[in-house]
């Protein structure tokens, strides 16, 4: 198909075409119309300063003898000065809201696709490094510094070098300037130092030129941080020399261990990680990666030992120390014991061309008929957001009444026009475990930053477990729906600018209408409010807030217990401060001045101060053998906090 010195345009349908190369000649335009789809059964080329101007969706989908190419002028040449296949981003002055091309590439070899591909980038900075993809065959790094207007240099924890993350030795490497892009998958981060992703300096979006990968990307879940010893408090080294505890993260092992003891006391804390990179043009939705979907179409993976998975990076944050670790990411957890692998919390999240994905695996167990191998070609989507389960499903049918699905209530904190500040989850489900467990389930721990969420829950009676409040706080609380049914989880709100909270229901991941209370067993969320009234929770509901303590139930309570007569945990918390080797207490945000007192095993008083300013950090001199505290702070109002620490 030869289109020479014309316009062809696709603005808002599906078009498919036979299987031969779509060619664009010198001169011409082959135009894709936001939400547009158009498939081509065989390779795609331009001649010249042909373009290929993609807004919407383009599939290409050959075979062995097929191309993806630019050439130059004459037609014999490779032209690689980019503007030929250009992938838009549609509303260039936005940073989130706005849709974009994507170029869908199968069966086509790496050797036959040379075709120089610019793709538009802009998105939210995440903080002192830029997390993302870089879905460029043998690309060179230098090219980074003219299409991001900085320069980058190899000059570690500077902020202008560029990393890699290592799954093997959980730590990220040096990747020298000199050098071209790695694997399909390697996650990459850019130092942000005078690069602001969001503000480009010139126009409105950064642009990005390269050769795309060809399909058939796959990864082995196998062996990360298998052989590193992190130390009993995270104290051991990389081979950088820097502490594990200044960087690493595991939200969903965290709350695993015991009362007062260092998470890295759990086996598996900070283990079986593995942070990738998009490797394609399309979005990739990851929902399903833990079963075997139901319907002929599946994505191909069938990771059944998945714990949980982030989606994106949220923000990136570095102290003046050098320590770096991210805030506010997407988080999906999946369930456990025997239960079918489904997916709980920010379950319809996709990632986007040039984002990034961690992956949480239960266990190091090796692989047992592909269960350890993650198919990337079949998590291409060009829809945003995550697909469904494809069950058959009307009003009577399929729908589980036995009550063995995942119950999930999202609650979201709106300010005053209605955005989102944050949110929480609370899921149920017939094997769950209610309570604290050394085991995984699909809780995961927020922290001390966030402004809303759950804590963990006395199993017999409801309500606070005030053995656990000032170990951790919950982003996604689970408990048994049997045997807390009726029973109260604690929701706490810690932000005066939270007006109204949004309820989101979800069953086995997907939404129930709008306005349903009930789900397939007939039974439904419920909340107390601040005035102690007991509520159905219904899919987009939305109240007021009154208060900043409320109760979530699964089943109507016939209990009077809940958040009513509870103080408030306190957001001061004692936190460890690996560059010291020491602990420091950080206040609750409200609090103005506090009494601090340090307390050994047998009550013997070691440090007291009086009006501590709170702030700032307040150190907290202890001798550096090894031994247990007992901390307390006592706020001006009389709030206190309590806790123990062990060296």
């Amino acid at each position: 198909m030869k289109k020479n010195l014309l316009t062809v345009g696709f603005l808002s349908l599906s078009l498919a075409m036979s299987a031969q190369a779509l060619h664009v000649d010198n001169g011409g335009n082959f135009y894709v119309g936001e939400y547009a789809l158009v498939y081509n059964g065989g390779g795609i080329q331009t001649k010249g300063n042909g373009t290929i101007d993609v807004h919407g969706n383009l599939m290409v989908v050959g075979q062995s003898t097929d191309v993806v190419r630019t050439l130059d002028v004459t037609g014999t040449t490779d032209r690689t000065e980019g503007n030929n296949i250009i992938l838009r981003v549609n509303y260039p002055t936005l940073v989130t809201t706005t849709s974009y091309g994507q170029l869908y590439i199968d069966g086509i070899p790496q050797s036959n696709i040379t075709a120089i591909v610019d793709k538009e980038y802009k998105t939210v900075k995440h903080g002192t490094y830029q997390q993302m993809a870089l879905p460029f065959y043998e690309k060179p790094m230098a090219s980074l510094n003219s299409e991001l207007g900085k320069t980058f240099t190899n000059v570690r924890r500077s902020q202008n070098e560029i990393l890699i993350w290592d799954n093997d030795h959980v730590e990220a490497d040096n990747y020298s300037t000199s050098s071209s892009t790695l694997k399909s998958t390697t996650y990459y981060m850019l130092g942000t130092k005078n690069f602001n992703s969001a503000v480009p300096v010139v126009g409105d979006v950064y642009t990005l030129r390269g050769v795309p990968f060809a399909n058939g990307v796959s990864e082995t879940l196998l062996g990360a941080g298998a052989g590193v010893d992190f130390g009993p408090l995270g104290n051991n080294r990389n081979s950088y020399v820097e502490k594990y505890n200044t960087y690493l993260q595991d939200a969903w092992d965290y709350q695993l261990a015991a009362s007062g003891a260092s998470p890295y006391s759990v086996p598996t804390y900070g283990k079986n990680i593995y942070q990738y990179g998009n490797p394609y043009f399309t979005n990739l939705d990851f929902k399903f990666i833990g079963r075997v979907e139901n319907g002929a179409v599946t994505d191909g993976n069938n990771l059944n030992d998945v714990q949980g998975i982030r989606i994106g990076s949220g923000g990136v944050v570095s102290d003046s120390s050098g320590a770096t670790w991210s805030i506010n990411a997407n988080i999906i957890s999946f369930t456990n014991d025997g239960f079918p692998n489904m997916p709980a919390g920010d379950v319809d999240a996709a990632i986007r061309p040039m984002e990034v994905v961690a992956i949480k695996m239960r266990n190091n167990n090796a692989e047992n008929n592909g269960n350890r191998t993650l198919n990337f070609d079949g998590l291409r989507r060009f829809n945003p957001g995550s697909r469904s389960n494809i069950d058959s499903y009307d009003p009577t049918a399929a729908k589980m009444a036995s009550g063995n699905t995942l119950k999930q209530l999202g609650v979201i904190a709106l300010d005053a026009e209605g955005n989102e500040m944050s949110r929480a989850y609370y899921v149920v489900y017939a094997n769950a475990t209610t309570g604290h467990s050394s085991k995984p389930t699909t809780q995961v721990t927020l922290g001390s930053q966030n402004i809303i969420g759950t804590y963990e829950e006395d199993p017999v009676n409801g309500g606070i477990d005030n053995n656990l409040k000032d170990s951790y706080w919950l982003y996604i609380n689970e408990a048994n729906e049997k045997d807390f049914f009726g029973k109260a989880v604690p929701l706490m709100l810690y932000n005066k600018d939270i007006k109204s909270l949004k309820f989101e229901i979800r069953e086995n991941a997907e939404l129930i209408d709008k306005g349903q209370h009930a789900l397939s067993t007939g039974i439904g969320f419920y909340y107390k409010d601040a005035n102690g009234e007991i509520k159905e929770a219904s899919q987009n509901g939305i109240i007021p807030v009154t208060g900043d303590k409320y109760s979530l139930y699964y089943g109507k309570t016939t209990s009077s217990l809940g958040t009513d007569n509870v103080v408030k945990p306190s957001r001061t918390r004692v936190v460890y401060n690996p560059n010291t080797d020491g602990f420091f207490v950080r206040f609750d945000p409200q609090w103005k001045r506090a009494d601090v007192q340090v307390y050994d095993m047998s009550g013997k008083l070691i440090l007291s101060n009086k009006n501590v300013e709170t702030g700032s950090d307040y150190n907290l001199k202890l001798s550096k053998q090894n031994s247990a505290y007992v901390v307390t702070a006592l706020s001006e109002t009389g709030e206190k906090f309590s806790t123990k620490i062990i060296r």
